[in-house]
């Protein structure tokens, strides 16, 4: 090997060592740095180096240490039940003489002492307690042998005075009090659980959004609708959310502690209030609907409530019809719908009208009557008709066969300012003449003053005619001075016979 690669290696073997130095010297800092920074009641995961005395020591990284109560260790029979090397989860307290105190308490170590139990209440960890039984105010909970009270009110979120959900049961307290060395010890759970809960909701803040489906499960049930908790959270169904049948009652739909998959319809974080949907997660009852209800058809239903405008008749969970008030008399004028039917009665009906878009179907206890064709007279024909109503623009008259039409003011032939309804009531004879049909629109227009000219025109004519056969002049186009000859000539007659 030549002394250059020698020197090569010397210094590649220096520049290695340096590395590895400062990478251990980075991970010693490092871990120095985490353990000066933990926090009363920070978690942090450590290694058994020692056990001397009452004390177990852990190594919190770098040269730093802690340690942890021997006692917190004991089993029943009062024997260490930890090794040098164990690897143990702890939680920080505080630092007494210059050393960092932790405990253990929280995974359940059941060996305390009051000076534990006031690291824990200066450090704000939960520790495990058994709840013995119900006191004055409260409950006893022992935390290791040692007595402490939990009020009523701190047992749970909402308060619990039922201790059979409670006695003998253990649960993580955190130490409210601790007064008189000891001798008065209050505990809490409620504080953990509204943590808890707090944390929850900020995730949840985080997670949901509208139109998303969640799991959930039915807290209580109200005549308004159900509380959902949704792991933290609480939504309300609304009652006309719970099903798409608007009959069913909420309490007969659901019950106390079921899971139930809901979609959120709205979110108000600001006031907490989410709103859930039941029915949008299931399927829609007005999908083909018109293919299962076709017009002109015969159904049964039962008629679930009635309005002073109609019926409304439940064909099937979620699709319901309306039975107009003016197709439910058969044939006769009814004011209300209750005096011909009633809530709950079974009833056969015609399908007039589906509309799945505005989820509408009109109803009829008689089939729809068949359209009947429509004659439209000619232009020029004349009839007797009868006055129906009058309008500002014009007179409506009924014609023979049923068919109305329109005189505009201006086709009545009467005076400019004529007030019509005085002098054309309703059932008042009218002759008119067609001067218009709209065939597509199946609409009459009409005329009185053509009727009246031609009716002018007729006489005159009649009247010429016999004036012509009077006077020998057979000729059709006399002029009015022939006219005036023959008004002149009754004229003498008339003085001749009177003298």
């Amino acid at each position: 090997m030549s002394e250059e690669q020698i020197a090569n290696n010397a210094a590649s073997a220096e520049s290695g060592s340096a590395v590895e130095l400062e990478e251990d010297f980075a991970s010693l800092l490092e871990k120095s740095v985490a353990s000066e920074r933990l926090q009363p009641g920070q978690k942090t995961k450590a290694q058994v180096v020692s056990i001397s005395g009452d004390l177990v020591y852990i190594d919190l990284g770098g040269k730093s240490e802690g340690v942890i109560d021997l006692a917190e260790f004991m089993d029943e029979s009062g024997a260490p039940c930890v090794s040098v090397g164990d690897e143990i989860e702890a939680f920080f307290v505080n630092v007494q003489d210059g050393i960092r105190k932790l405990t253990t308490l929280v995974n359940g170590y059941s060996a305390v002492t009051l000076n534990v139990i006031r690291d824990a209440f200066d450090a704000g960890i939960a520790v495990s307690g058994e709840v013995r039984r119900e006191v004055k105010g409260g409950f006893e909970v022992s935390i290791g042998g040692v007595r402490c009270f939990c009020p009523f009110s701190q047992i749970d979120l909402k308060g619990g005075r039922e201790g059979g959900l409670y006695l003998g049961r253990t649960f993580p307290f955190r130490v409210i009090e601790f007064e008189n060395n000891g001798r008065n010890v209050i505990v809490s759970r409620r504080v953990i659980l509204d943590a808890e809960r707090k944390e929850r909701i900020v995730q949840l803040k985080q997670s949901l959004s509208v139109g998303m489906d969640v799991e959930g499960t039915i807290r209580s049930v109200q005549n308004f609708g159900a509380f959902v908790d949704l792991g933290g959270i609480e939504g309300l169904i609304p009652a006309s959310e719970l099903s798409w049948d608007r009959a069913a009652r909420p309490q007969d739909l659901l019950t106390e502690g079921q899971k139930v998959n809901v979609r959120i319809i709205s979110l108000d974080w600001d006031r907490n209030r989410l709103a859930l949907s039941l029915k949008a997660s299931q399927p829609d009852p007005w999908t083909g609907v018109a293919d299962r209800f076709t017009v002109d058809g015969r159904v049964t239903g039962v008629i679930v409530r009635l309005v002073p405008f109609g019926a409304f008749v439940r064909l099937e969970p979620g699709v319901e019809g309306l039975i107009h008030i003016s197709n439910l008399g058969a044939g006769r004028r009814i004011n209300h719908p209750k005096e011909v039917v009633e809530a709950g009665q079974q009833i056969e009906v015609y399908v007039l009208d589906v509309d799945p878009v505005k989820r509408k179907i009109s109803l009829s206890v008689q089939p729809k009557p068949k359209p009947q064709a429509v004659v439209l007279p000619a232009v020029g024909e004349v009839f007797d008709g009868t006055v129906e109503k009058v309008m500002p623009y014009g007179v409506f008259v009924k014609l023979p066969g049923g068919l109305s039409g329109l005189v505009p003011n201006a086709e009545m032939g009467t005076p400019i300012g004529t007030d019509h309804k005085k002098q054309f009531v309703p059932g008042a004879e009218m002759k008119v003449a067609v001067i218009d049909v709209d065939k597509a629109a199946a609409k009459v227009r009409l005329s009185r003053k053509a009727v009246m000219d031609k009716v002018v025109e007729e006489e005159v004519t009649q009247y010429r005619e016999s004036v012509k056969t009077a006077m020998g002049e057979p000729s059709s186009s006399s002029s009015l001075g022939s006219l005036g000859d023959i008004l002149r000539a009754k004229m003498e007659e008339k003085a001749q016979a009177g003298s």
